[in-house]
């Protein structure tokens, strides 16, 4: 069954955007001529990074609740108002054979519309525990693509399809025989350890303050450090990096993130589920600091997927000032916890989830 007309929707983050991204360019692979439309949010990096990629987006007016008290969530239900009518319209004249959910403020009228008139959905929820929107929509979607087992619980087990997340394809290639090329790119030793931090696109505060806390513990451990501060704090650690020793580099964000895995012998990283699943797919030892700013503590939930099968260590955000670093030194000892850890991770990859979700997109799309 060919894809003629895909309609995907969601963003807000990258880990929503590259997901969706991956799943387009899979389905452009399979069928050059097919046509797909993204519905995103207004305002959102999707409205960007989509266009950048060769595809169309339409953008909503949807914006999500301000937990603090704000005259913006009087206009909430307009907005969602607007954004359902909109989505409506987009639906009924593109007239897709299929659309696919990624999660994000977009995804929730966008299925909505599409299930009231009649057309295939399907869900691609990459987290462990499922946000509220999307336990509302599984309940038309005809297909639901996880990337956690006992996703039963949440979801009619019928409907599930164990497919994990779809992934940045340079992730996927050899990473030992692009160590060398890595060592050259960053200017670093490719024989000595390496620590990589990952704190997103737009960085965290809890492991930029944990690694200023400790940068004397750092300079003197013989240790090469990869650091991504987020963009949101380059001008904040700008005369601070200046002061640093050479094995210490410090990028707001790192664009080769296929050569900074390579290079990496252990990596603290946020526990997003993007994040997650590019873990465990470069099977490297890490130490995850899950995010306490995210809806229903969905990083958290995670992490702890893959604790209890003894694939990653966890910090609390609240003690790792105290806890990490040391960790993080103690783990690049250890060259036995590091195999237990990498083993146990890679047994945990799904590195055939983008053409498994896009087989799963054309069973739907003939039924």
């Amino acid at each position: 069954m060919k894809l003629n007309r895909v309609i995907i929707s969601g963003g807000g983050t990258g880990g929503h955007i590259f997901p969706a991204l991956a799943i387009a360019h899979e389905i452009k692979r399979r069928n050059p001529d097919a046509d797909i439309l993204f519905i995103g949010a207004n305002g959102k990096m999707e409205m960007e990074k989509v266009p950048q990629a060769g595809f169309s987006i339409v953008g909503l007016p949807i914006a999500g609740f301000q937990r603090r008290i704000t005259l913006q969530n009087l206009w909430l239900p307009f907005k969602l108002i607007q954004s359902l009518l909109k989505a409506f319209t987009v639906i009924r004249r593109f007239k897709p054979e299929v659309v696919i959910g990624v999660g994000g403020y977009a995804s929730g009228p966008t299925l909505q519309m599409a299930q009231l008139l009649g057309i295939p959905t399907i869900l691609q929820e990459q987290n462990s525990y499922p946000g509220k929107t999307n336990q509302i929509l599984a309940r038309k979607a005809k297909a639901i693509c996880v990337a956690y087992p006992s996703m039963n619980v949440f979801f009619e087990a019928s409907k599930i399809q164990l497919t994990g997340n779809p992934v940045r394809a340079e992730i996927l290639q050899d990473l030992e025989a692009s160590k060398q090329e890595a060592a050259i790119f960053f200017e670093l030793d490719a024989t000595k350890p390496t620590l990589l931090i990952m704190g997103g696109s737009l960085g965290a505060r809890t492991l930029n303050h944990a690694m200023r806390s400790a940068i004397s513990d750092l300079s003197n451990s013989g240790v090469q450090v990869l650091w991504q501060c987020g963009k949101s704090y380059q001008q904040e650690l700008l005369g601070f990096q200046n002061s640093l020793p050479s094995q210490i580099r410090v990028f707001p964000f790192i664009q080769r993130m296929d050569l900074a895995y390579s290079l990496a012998t252990v990596i603290i990283s946020r526990a997003g589920a993007l994040s997650v699943s590019e873990l465990a797919l470069v099977s490297k030892p890490a130490i995850l600091v899950p995010s306490p700013n995210v809806a229903e503590d969905h990083q958290t939930k995670n992490a702890l997927a893959l604790v209890n099968h003894g694939a990653a260590l966890l910090v609390k955000d609240e003690n790792a000032d105290s806890e990490l670093i040391p960790l993080a030194l103690k783990l690049l000892k250890d060259i036995t916890k590091q195999k237990e850890l990498a083993m146990s991770l890679k047994a945990m990859a799904l590195p055939n989830a983008t053409r498994d979700i896009v087989d799963v997109c054309q069973k739907v799309a003939m039924i």
